[in-house]
């Protein structure tokens, strides 16, 4: 009976917390040691538990989804941190098991991001209307990690922090020529522009991001400082004084980690600095979470510091600073959701209730790896010699006070 393997899966899953599961034959069973968090959850028909038991990985968020996994008491929130806390090991079953090793060999075939499907990767995702990233991102719109100094920032506030703490590694000087690899919707590189004098180059492949950069760009007086671009990274030309890449490197490819930073090396003047801004994974992974790779992000990859470094190391960048950042993409993603719920009725309007599910469940189970599993964040500092590395990190703060005196005139 369906109905027992997929019971003795979750007794093996569930060793921690209270998962009660409503069955459609109307069985109840309570996994768990029974501490809290507490959840309840109904399946809604016997292909539902066939489904989850033969693919628990991608099903658990479909079923959701399309209201066949209802929670019934409890947030879900609370059911999938519980989930994770007691770790994927015991969520396996023989079809999960075929499954997950034939998307390993799917992934392996699929790594090779090729320009022209680069493009149609970004566009699934950051061509979305931009009605809707207003409707959960700051009035920036920045779409990466902020900058949680001391836990108490509101989100607008975490995210200029964050784009002064990059902004002061960088060291950039007056007139210095700039280039925003991933650009999004300009905010960065309209900062740079304003706050440090610069000439900011920023290429994106997303078309609705392009759109909205220049017209930011036009009504903030900063036109003549930025161009922005329709463009492939790959095939910039040029130099540089100064390259930034924030949350984009997710997006390029383990097979394409040497050819990202080889491509900043060449770009990149004799004296020029580069800040890489990424998410970071405590180790290589062979595979990647089937929802997202469906639904949000196709053929994104989050790196591994191992991975990077060994890329970086295959050229002749030099690896100055590196830090990383804990908690603060998790606080980020809380906010992100909040907003989210808030516009709830809107998000449907534009979109429908599963649409509005699915983007829950990215947000939700994004903060979830970053609270509980083993996501991170991670900014690296790169030029091509020594004499560019200031002896200490005292630098940093130093300029971070001088970029907060400028927001505050130009503010």
């Amino acid at each position: 009976m369906i109905e027992n393997r997929l019971a003795g899966m979750l007794k093996r899953g569930f060793r921690k917390g209270a998962l009660e599961v409503v069955f459609p034959s109307g069985r109840v069973e309570t996994f768990g040691d029974g501490s809290p968090p507490v959840a309840r959850v109904r399946l809604t028909d016997k292909a539902a538990v066939r489904a989850i038991w033969s693919d628990p990985a991608l099903q658990f968020a479909e079923l959701y989804m399309h209201g066949r996994l209802v929670v019934e008491e409890g947030d879900l929130y609370e059911f999938l941190a519980l989930a994770k806390q007691n770790g994927t090991a015991g969520f396996i079953s023989a079809p999960a098991a075929l499954r997950e090793v034939w998307r390993i060999v799917d992934r392996i075939l699929r790594r090779y991001v090729l320009p022209e499907n680069a493009k149609r990767n970004v566009a699934h995702h950051y061509d979305l209307d931009e009605r809707l990233f207003r409707l959960f991102l700051d009035e920036d719109l920045q779409y990466s990690c902020a900058y949680f100094e001391t836990g108490e920032e509101t989100l607008e506030q975490a995210q200029r922090k964050k784009k002064r703490h990059i902004a002061a590694k960088m060291q950039l000087g007056p007139g210095q020529r700039v280039l925003d690899i991933g650009c999004g919707w300009g905010g960065m590189a309209l900062y740079l522009a304003e706050t440090g004098s610069a000439d900011v180059t920023g290429v994106t492949l997303a078309e609705e991001q392009l759109r909205v950069a220049k017209a930011r760009a036009v009504e903030t007086g900063l036109a003549e400082h930025t161009d922005f671009r329709l463009e492939d990274y790959r095939k910039v030309e040029g130099r540089f004084d100064r390259i930034v890449s924030i949350g984009m490197f997710e997006h390029v490819g383990p097979h394409h980690f040497k050819e990202y930073f080889s491509k900043i090396q060449e770009l990149l003047t004799d004296d020029g600095i580069a800040v890489v801004h990424s998410i970071v994974r405590a180790k290589p992974n062979r595979s990647d979470p089937p929802f997202i790779e469906k639904y949000i992000f196709p053929n994104g990859h989050i790196p591994s510091l191992a991975e990077t470094f060994a890329a970086i190391e295959k050229t002749k960048l030099l690896v100055k600073d590196v830090e990383i950042l804990t908690m603060h993409y998790a606080d980020t993603l809380r906010e992100w959701r909040s907003r989210l719920h808030a516009n709830r009725d809107a998000v449907v309007a534009l979109f429908d209730e599963t649409f509005f599910r699915m983007w829950d469940l990215y947000l939700m189970t994004s903060e979830i790896s970053f609270r509980f599993g083993k996501l991170a964040n991670f900014q690296v500092i790169l030029t091509k010699r020594h004499a560019e590395a200031p002896r200490s990190r005292a630098f940093i703060a130093e300029a971070e006070a001088r970029l907060a005196a400028a927001e505050t005139r130009e503010g």
